[in-house]
């Protein structure tokens, strides 16, 4: 039986109750009216072109609401699509004209006068539906004979059947006249999927439909979809307006189960995904499951952007529509908060992307245009013309001040002027812009004259520049954090930006490797409350031995202070530098396509030397060292 219009906002809700639906047999769509009307539906389809609103010469058949309703349109008993059935309520819109003055005095009126009452109000008006991907406009032709229209009220329904969409899609309807005799009517709804209605037997895509679910762990988002090995199915992830098109994002063609992961900075409330069979016309089921996690709010503010428009307009850019409010505020020149001048308008979807108006944001330079979530969040954006001239002529007396001093400079320090300037213009050449890579040492902490050589290199590498990070200068982060946690941190930054993981091989680290090596249980745990070179090799031995070292790490030891042999086979899959004799090759490694040509290579490498010689002088000369006076060789002479 059908469903009762009163169980509709039930059956299209978020969370739907199970419904039985009226079975349509046949492909052919129809009109039928409600008593009083006569109805035609034009074949085919119509272009949906709303036009400009004009005036209604007289009375008018309009739409006035909008009802929908759920129907399944079947080619067989057991073969059915979902279907929107959807009724127009019309009403009259505009007056009669006024009769004339020899109507008024009792003098016979014109039979050709009377006609225009005893003759029909006949309307166009076009139903617009759209579900994402696809979308269409059919006409409809209503009469009603003009005797029987009072204007402003009803004079009846027109019921169309129908516009069939996936199961699980949203669907927006529109409706006007042509010509268009008032803004038009417009609804939005989410229609249930195979899980929120009685149609598993009638609808074949619900038999083998991929089922999707969303699961959190930590910061990501898993979408898991549980099929067959052999299922073929498509998986698009799209941004959804409540007004204008929507955003596609992300779209492949998979095969068998799949376990996806976004990060939760991916996650907008208006991020949505759809699923479908890859087979002819098949039902396609969308899912929108971040509108109320609070992850995707946050981000979808952290993203919006406001945007001035001369003279009084502005425009929101965000991924998604804000429900917020728009004031005007007043903006101090020193900064702060955005305060609020006179009360807020009405709490609305803010629409992406097109150019509002406020009142009196042209006013004074001063006022702004800010954005309110609940008075929790906010976003403004200032003119502040009068500020930006003075700040102008502030950069253009600084400008003159510069090239006074550039001038006196260059008079008095010629040769050294024409030597900065050779240098600047070789690093130019060499490929300055991408210079400042990332490194992370990590190393053993075996005693505070090994640290001193450590601390050298890291100060050592900072000029030449490379962006270094070494826990010897982050123990306070060390303490708060644990070595584990920093060490992961530090890894995925320095690799996220390209940069590198540069091992340093003394005896206590190569003697740490091999126990891992042999029984990897007895060194889970560090050695050291800041030792991360112990807490990573859970992290950074996995990538050796499964082949993703090569061009993330690197390897290096000290000469006097390690054999090169002794450093453990499995690492020599990336190159292992003695230093301070191979610095140059070290140094070009490190810095990738930034390094700079072989004759300033070689310079930088001194310069590192230097900085490095004086603590690994000190360390070999300290008793006990390898090579120290007194120590014994491996033949015991």
């Amino acid at each position: 039986m059908p469903v009762p219009w009163f169980l509709l906002s039930l059956a299209l809700g978020r969370s739907p109750m199970v419904l039985s639906l009226e079975k349509l047999m046949g492909p052919q769509d129809t009109a039928r009216c409600s008593p009083g009307l006569s109805c035609h539906l034009w074949d085919g389809d119509v272009l949906c072109l709303p036009g400009s609103i004009v005036s209604a010469p007289g009375p008018v058949l309009v739409p006035t609401r909008l009802q929908t309703e759920l129907v399944l349109r079947c080619h067989q008993e057991t073969d059915c699509d979902l279907c929107v059935r959807v009724a127009i309520h019309l009403a009259v819109h505009g007056h009669w004209e006024e009769p004339k003055d020899e109507d008024k005095f009792g003098i016979a009126a014109d039979p050709e006068l009377e006609e225009p009452r005893n003759a029909f109000l006949q309307a166009q008006v076009v139903l617009s539906f759209q579900a994402y991907p696809a979308a269409r406009c059919v006409l409809l032709e209503v009469q009603v004979r003009a005797a029987l229209a009072q204007p402003g009220q009803s004079v009846g329904s027109v019921v169309f059947d129908c516009f069939e969409a996936a199961l699980g899609a949203e669907v927006r309807l529109w409706s006007y006249t042509q010509p268009r005799y008032q803004k038009e009517l417009n609804l939005t709804q989410q229609l249930p999927d195979c899980k929120g209605l009685e149609v598993r037997d009638s609808i074949q895509s619900c038999w083998a439909l991929p089922w999707l679910s969303v699961s959190a762990d930590g910061d990501d988002v898993h979408l898991v979809l549980d099929v067959s090995e052999e299922q073929h199915f498509g998986l698009s992830l799209y941004w959804n307006q409540v007004q204008g098109p929507t955003k596609p994002w992300w779209h492949s063609n998979l095969t068998g189960p799949q376990n996806i992961t976004l990060n939760h900075t991916d996650l907008f409330p208006c991020l949505c995904i759809q699923v479908w069979p890859l087979e002819p016309d098949s039902v396609r089921t969308s899912l929108c499951p971040f509108r109320e996690d609070p992850r995707a709010h946050r981000n979808l503010w952290r993203a919006a952007r406001l945007r001035l428009l001369p003279p009084r307009g502005w425009q929101l850019n965000a991924p998604c529509s804000l429900l917020a409010e728009a004031t005007l505020c007043w903006q101090a020149p020193g900064g702060g908060p955005c305060q609020s001048l006179v009360p807020p308008l009405s709490r609305a979807n803010v629409t992406v992307n097109k150019t509002l108006e406020l009142p009196l944001l042209n006013a004074h330079p001063n006022l702004c245009v800010q954005l309110w979530e609940d008075d929790l969040r906010a976003l403004w954006a200032c003119p502040m013309d009068k500020y930006v001239h003075q700040r102008w002529a502030l950069v253009w007396l600084a400008c003159l001040l510069l090239a006074s001093v550039l001038f006196l400079l260059f008079l008095f320090k010629k040769d050294h002027v024409k030597g900065w300037l050779r240098l600047l213009k070789e690093d130019l050449r060499a490929g300055a812009a991408p210079r400042g890579r990332a490194a992370l040492l990590l190393y053993t902490a075996e005693d505070a004259g090994f640290e001193r050589l450590v601390g050298a290199l890291a100060s050592a590498l900072c000029q030449l520049p490379l962006r270094v990070a070494v826990d010897l200068w982050s123990r306070r982060e060390l303490s708060a954090q644990g070595p584990l946690a920093w060490f992961h941190a530090q890894r995925r930054q320095t690799l996220q930006d390209g940069g590198v993981v540069v091992l340093l091989f003394s005896p206590g680290a190569v003697a740490l490797c091999h126990e891992w090596l042999q029984d990897g249980a007895a060194a889970s745990a560090p050695h050291g409350p800041h030792d991360a070179f112990a807490a990573s090799l859970s992290c950074v031995l996995p990538d050796f031995l499964q082949g993703r070292a090569p061009g993330r790490y690197v390897g290096a030891y000290f000469d006097g202070l390690l054999h090169p042999e002794a450093v453990p086979a499995l690492f020599r899959s990336v190159p292992v530098f003695s230093l301070p004799s191979q610095l140059p090759d070290f140094l070009g490694t490190l810095q990738g396509p930034a390094a700079p040509r072989p004759g300033r290579l070689g310079e930088r490498a001194k310069q590192v030397s230097r900085a490095l010689q004086p603590a690994l002088d000190q360390l070999l000369q300290a008793p006990g060292a390898p090579g120290a006076p007194g120590d014994c060789t491996r033949d015991g002479t």
